[in-house]
């Protein structure tokens, strides 16, 4: 291990398939060790997880770490949003979690929208219209369909709460990953009683909310990690709010994620509320707002046509009039939760590598559509998109943001930013700094750009025709189901 300026901080991310761990210098930002450990996702209409995967592969990705983990002095977890974490009286899980991208409670979201006064209530209310991505809706899902595991639950948690609770023994949250429940009024930044009522969810079943900068708890005995009893625990936060950290976002700075779900995002000193449901107004990890946009289908509905194909994901070609819609897991932006995947202007010269670049079109418009709506009115609309998440390092991924945005684009150079904003959030605690002047410190944005190429109308015009005369089709294609 190399030796380190200032004390050592462990940050975390817990995504949907893996958990990996850095073990960071707190005064350098220089990562010194990492691990990674995978856990598996339910197929089929639901997509699950079983929370003490995480756990272990949290543990197994510390282990990989060394002794460089023994040594940090503050932890912090980052995590994937929404799922729903039920646990019994003895902490354990009364079944698996219910995942961001499990789409089967869309008629429960239908339905409490319209049942607390609509979308405009809800995203004055709560920041948000609930999509189906939203915890409010798994929970009146599981209350509906399973109301034995309801009466087992003596706790909800988040994903990143279910790991900070293991480390410190107390049941916490944060105003981040709390934002994207449903159930958090972001007007009083508290639980909204009513909404709660309406699901039948008592509150003392919710964790803490903890505030940014403050900690979280402390590392308890028994736990099975490298971490000495006394490591401080931050907060933690869900894995938006936690790469927005680890990149030190300023207000008004757009960002593209390109991961298994794609999002759009910048940090706002106002409260966002949009009742058409595009944009989710979360709060950020240190007590501004991170305006958001999400699409399910990315990177692995990408890779999954390529696949298909037979070709590698570089393989695109130009020159097309054929669009791709890539809606494979049913769609979050635009809203179409039973939706599948469509193609159309299929023709006899049309090319594998054509069709791929059009995979990579329709999942990127849907994204750049959202854009303008996270973004202040006041934003610089020529100010460099920054790239992050897995795509980010792929030319075709590059090219086409390229291409569609007309936005220079900047790649940062640092990688899994999630649990470099965790470990941010952890020095933050030592040296009492706002976590996203850490990550600035650690110059974690710096990357090439890319310059602006002109934007490709005719393409956008094309997807958005295709889109909108399709509406009806992709309403209810899986409606049956």
């Amino acid at each position: 291990m190399s030796a380190a300026e200032g004390p050592l901080v462990v940050g975390v991310d817990t995504s949907t398939q893996s958990t990996k761990a850095l073990v960071v210098d707190a005064a350098t930002g220089q990562v010194v060790a990492s691990g990674q450990a995978p856990h598996t996702v339910s197929s089929g209409a639901g997509r699950e997880s079983d929370p003490r995967q995480w756990w272990d592969a949290l543990r197994e990705a510390l282990h990989q770490c060394g002794d460089a983990a023994r040594e940090a002095a503050a932890v912090s977890i980052g995590g994937q949003q929404h799922g729903l974490v039920t646990l019994d009286a003895q902490g354990e899980p009364v079944r698996p979690a219910l995942l961001w991208n499990d789409v089967r409670s869309a008629p429960q979201a239908r339905r409490l929208i319209e049942e607390l006064g609509g979308p405009k209530s809800w995203a004055e209310r709560t920041g948000s219209v609930p999509g189906v991505s939203f915890t409010v809706t798994k929970w009146a899902w599981l209350t509906e369909h399973e109301p034995e595991a309801v009466r087992a639950a003596k706790a909800v948690r988040l994903p990143h709460d279910y790991l900070t609770e293991r480390l410190t023994g107390e049941g916490t949250t944060d105003r981040g990953d709390a934002s994207g429940t449903g159930w958090w009024a972001a007007g009083t930044e508290t639980y909204d009683e009513e909404i709660l009522a309406r699901v039948g969810l008592d509150p003392a079943l919710l964790p803490r909310l903890v505030r940014p900068g403050e900690v979280a708890g402390t590392v308890r005995d028994g736990h099975g990690l490298p971490f000495s009893k006394g490591t401080l625990v931050a907060a933690g936060t869900g894995d938006n709010a936690a790469a927005a950290l680890g990149l030190g976002l300023r207000p008004g700075v757009p960002v593209m994620s390109l991961g298994t779900s794609g999002t759009v995002y910048a940090v706002s000193q106002h409260r966002p509320a949009d009742p058409t449901g595009t944009v989710a107004g979360f709060a950020d990890a240190r007590g501004d707002w991170l305006p958001l946009a999400c699409t399910l289908n990315c990177t692995l509905a990408v890779d999954r046509v390529a696949a298909l194909l037979g070709l590698d994901r570089e393989a695109v070609e130009p020159g097309t009039d054929v669009t791709l819609l890539p809606y494979l897991d049913g769609e979050r932006t635009p809203n179409l939760p039973h939706s599948s995947g469509l193609l159309h202007g299929l023709r006899h010269d049309t090319t594998a590598g054509q069709l791929l670049q059009a995979a990579y079109d329709g999942a990127v418009h849907s994204l750049l559509g959202a854009l303008e709506l996270v973004l202040d009115a006041d934003a610089d609309p020529t100010a460099p998109l920054l790239l992050i998440g897995g795509g980010a390092r792929g030319t075709a991924w590059q090219q086409t943001v390229r291409r569609l945005s007309g936005r220079p684009v900047q790649i940062p150079e640092a990688r899994e930013l999630v649990a470099l904003g965790a470990a941010a959030q952890a020095a933050g605690l030592l040296t009492d700094e706002d976590a996203a002047a850490v990550a600035r410190r650690w110059k974690t944005s710096a990357g090439p750009v890319l310059d602006a190429v002109e934007r490709d109308e005719a393409a956008l015009t094309r997807i958005s025709g295709v889109l909108s005369d399709a509406a009806p089709l992709l309403e209810r294609s899986a409606g049956s189901s």
